[in-house]
């Protein structure tokens, strides 16, 4: 017999802003500035390797490439750990706490140009996100009960709302990085970093202010209060930072292998938790199992936007427009626009959708997400084989609709993920089921480097190997996204009813 419904706990009755928990307000402000600091060192990563630590040689793409994936990869990993530690340890709220200290300790470390440090600032800064980023997301699923119908639409509240740290970040740190600390042939990044890290820092202290109103969401566990597990946790942290060093090192493929072992372990213990619970928790963690693959898939292909995206943008797209020079950095800002001005809309069709027994199940949403972003990538496709110009560049519109499309896409199936596994996992592993959610998110950004290091390979992005590659992604998005609206049936019925 399921114990699920009885060992669920009932949220406080919190205070309503716009209809929904205040305290939502407050880890969405929050989770602005992480994404202040994610955003700002995205656009920026790649092209400072480059510059940086190859002289500006296209040759340096390909290595470039593949740490930024595994760096990508190892910050949603580490979510596994952060979950876990919140779970059972320090609470979510002393984690989140934690994790933003140890990431602005990274980004300001990256700003020194010296690749060791560099090298080293990423590995902290991957520790402390696997801290942060989890339990956030955990903590918006436990303002609403449940059954609450407003749990979903909470959810593309916070999704949208973060995005305008995402929108804000590129434009003020290319500001500061190419006309205040540089120039746009010379643009100074380190100023980008540190931007970023002054924007962690007060995320930090937004939420020491304001974890008060969460009314005991999040505190440590009744038998874990003790401050000595944070003084456990912190040394934990500082032997992880140096063995997240190694792994870097590794190299992606290495990488591969590890992440996916670590993926089969987090879904054994997933599993033998539900079956504990009952046959309907189990049937509900093979259902979200299945969707972490599809997971895996839709973001290999999505990540290229910090990765061959910028390189394409940077070499084969026309921005210019008479004697000015669209910045590249600004592209990273047209997703969050696109999902801050689509989110409510998309959010009201499955609410239509949904008051006429009409709203697709979670993997037909899914579905949908893996089909949008496969558009994005036929449209590079038409554009490489039949709009480029004779300086061999295609049109601006192209790669501004790609984020667009992507940006639909994303809608359609990452806010969803967060809500459905608050929904499915095991009740007692909540956190560790959003660490694998986030694990298969770092799967999926692993390949994304190794496969945008095949598009720059030995010299250099070229337009032949781009429409390659794109061709590549688009063939595999659109067959995923099939696939998925055709075994829809199946794992609807091991979601029991869970929308």
């Amino acid at each position: 017999m399921s114990t699920t419904a009885a060992s669920t706990p009932t949220p406080p009755s919190f205070p309503q802003r716009m209809g929904h928990p205040r305290p939502l307000w407050m880890l969405f402000m929050t989770e602005f500035w992480e994404r202040f600091a994610f955003y700002g060192t995205r656009w920026a990563l790649v092209l400072y390797i480059v510059a940086q630590f190859h002289g500006g040689d296209a040759a340096g793409e390909m290595p470039a490439n593949r740490i930024y994936g595994a760096y990508l990869a190892l910050v949603y990993a580490s979510a596994i750990f952060g979950g876990y530690i919140a779970d059972r340890v320090l609470g979510y709220q002393r984690t989140i706490l934690l994790g933003a200290v140890v990431m602005a300790v990274g980004l300001f470390m990256i700003a020194w140009p010296d690749q060791r440090l560099f090298e080293i600032g990423l590995a902290t800064i991957i520790c402390g996100n696997g801290l942060f980023k989890p339990n956030i997301s955990t903590m918006v699923g436990q303002l609403y009960d449940i059954h609450d119908s407003r749990r979903d639409a909470g959810f593309t509240i916070f999704y949208m709302c973060i995005n305008l740290g995402a929108m804000v970040s590129p434009v003020v740190t290319q500001y500061l990085a190419e006309s205040v600390f540089g120039t746009g042939y010379m643009p100074s990044y380190q100023y980008v970093f540190i931007a970023s890290g002054v924007g962690m820092l007060l995320g930090l202290v937004w939420f020491w202010l304001g974890r008060r109103g969460l009314q005991g969401i999040g505190r440590p566990p009744a038998d874990s209060a003790g401050r000595h597990k944070m003084v456990y946790v912190c040394i934990g942290v500082l032997v992880a930072i140096p063995l997240a060093y190694a792994l870097l090192a590794m190299g992606a493929m290495t990488l591969m292998w590890i992440l996916g072992i670590m993926f089969v372990a987090l879904c054994g213990l997933l599993l033998v938790e539900s079956i504990r619970e009952g046959s309907v928790q189990r049937d509900k963690t093979l259902a979200m199992l299945i969707i972490f693959v599809f997971n895996v898939l839709f973001w290999a292909f999505y990540e290229q936007a910090g990765s061959s995206f910028t390189f394409l943008a940077d070499r084969i797209v026309d921005r210019q427009f008479g004697d000015w020079t669209f910045p590249n950095a600004w592209f990273q800002s047209v997703n969050s626009l696109a999902i801050i001005a689509l989110a409510p809309p998309i959010a009201m069709v499955w609410v239509w959708l949904g008051r006429r027994t009409l709203e697709p199940s979670i993997p037909r949403k899914f579905g949908l997400g893996l089909i949008f972003n496969a558009l994005a990538f036929l449209l590079l496709m038409f554009a490489l084989s039949s709009l480029v110009n004779d300086a061999g560049k295609i049109p601006f519109w192209t790669l501004f609709m790609v984020y667009v499309l992507q940006s639909i896409g994303e809608l359609c199936l990452s806010p969803i993920g967060l809500s459905m596994v608050t929904k499915l996992a095991p009740v007692r592993l909540v956190g560790l089921g959003m660490g694998g959610w986030f694990l298969s998110t770092g799967i999926g950004d692993n390949l994304s480097g190794i496969f945008a290091s095949v598009l720059s390979g030995a010299s250099g992005m070229t337009t032949q190997s781009a429409l390659t590659g794109y061709t590549f992604g688009f063939w595999t998005l659109v067959g995923s996204g099939v696939l998925l609206f055709l075994i829809g049936p199946l794992i609807d019925r091991l979601m029991h009813g869970v929308r």
